[in-house]
């Protein structure tokens, strides 16, 4: 007696996404500002080591500057043209420019534009609130 020809599919795993539309996910704002909308993450989905979003940073409009500790970033620009901060480096990002933000690196981008910057974020592990850490950077670390 052998094994099945195909899985057995419990009710459980009918319930997982594969896949999702951006037109079904409910913005959200993080702790830099900036408004994304999940598509793929352990919150909605199969997946459990990374997570997927779209963000959408408005015209004139820069991102809080934070690093994660332990998530590594992958920013994937779609439209519109903005500034980079990356640790000490600065440049300008356009669309079909990615971005490798390891972690612990202090980043940002400015939309310096009059049209909505969108990008994809990849993140591993998947994006939580507590993994982010914001940072003054006008502050003087004597105050």
């Amino acid at each position: 007696m052998g094994m099945p020809a195909t899985p057995l599919i419990t009710p459980a795993v009918m319930r997982i996404n594969h896949r999702i539309s951006l037109q079904h996910c409910e913005p959200f704002i993080t702790k830099d500002g900036s408004m994304i909308r999940e598509l793929l993450a352990h919150r909605n989905s199969s997946i459990r080591n990374q997570s997927l979003a779209e963000a959408t940073i408005p015209p004139q409009v820069q991102t809080l500057s934070h690093y994660h500790p332990q998530s590594e970033e992958i920013y994937y620009i779609l439209e519109g043209s903005g500034t980079m901060y990356l640790g000490t480096e600065v440049f300008v990002v356009d669309p079909g420019d990615a971005i490798a933000i390891p972690p612990g690196t202090i980043h940002s981008i400015l939309n310096h534009t009059t049209q909505p910057l969108r990008l994809l974020c990849c993140c591993a592990p998947g994006y939580e609130h507590e993994d982010t850490v914001m940072v003054n950077p006008r502050s003087d670390p004597k105050d």
